[in-house]
């Protein structure tokens, strides 16, 4: 028997993921992020309630717009990991597993974080 051809690797880029597929790889980048922010936010969380001055350190801090980026990031990342979550909930369920309705909820779930993400710029950039 001639054994089967398999590839050495899986290039992302090159494969042509359904929109379903990317919201789900996107749900695990977004709980990874959210996973490696959890320290720098206790930390800050800490820092700003010992005193005044570590207040106003954070403060300062976040008021830089680099910071604001990385938190607008971190906003997308809390909405997209909430929003495909329920998602994937709904499809453990067996609610929404036929293809026209997995792509229509992934479709809501891009839009629906896009839009907290635009609504939480607006608020902190104006």
């Amino acid at each position: 028997m001639k054994p089967i051809a398999r590839p050495v690797y899986l290039n992302l880029f090159r494969i042509h993921l359904p929109l379903p597929g990317w919201v789900s790889i996107l749900h695990r980048v977004s709980g990874a992020l959210l996973f490696v922010a959890l320290p720098l936010g206790v930390w800050a969380l800490s820092v700003s309630l010992a005193d005044e001055a570590g207040f106003r350190r954070i403060a300062d801090c976040i008021a830089h717009p680099l910071t604001l980026l990385v938190l607008l990031g971190l906003i997308w990342a809390f909405a997209h990991h909430l929003l495909a979550g329920v998602r994937h909930l709904a499809l453990d369920a067996h609610w929404g597993t036929d293809l026209k309705n997995a792509r229509q909820s992934s479709l809501a779930v891009v839009l629906a974080s896009g839009l907290v993400t635009l609504l939480a710029a607006w608020r902190l950039f104006a």
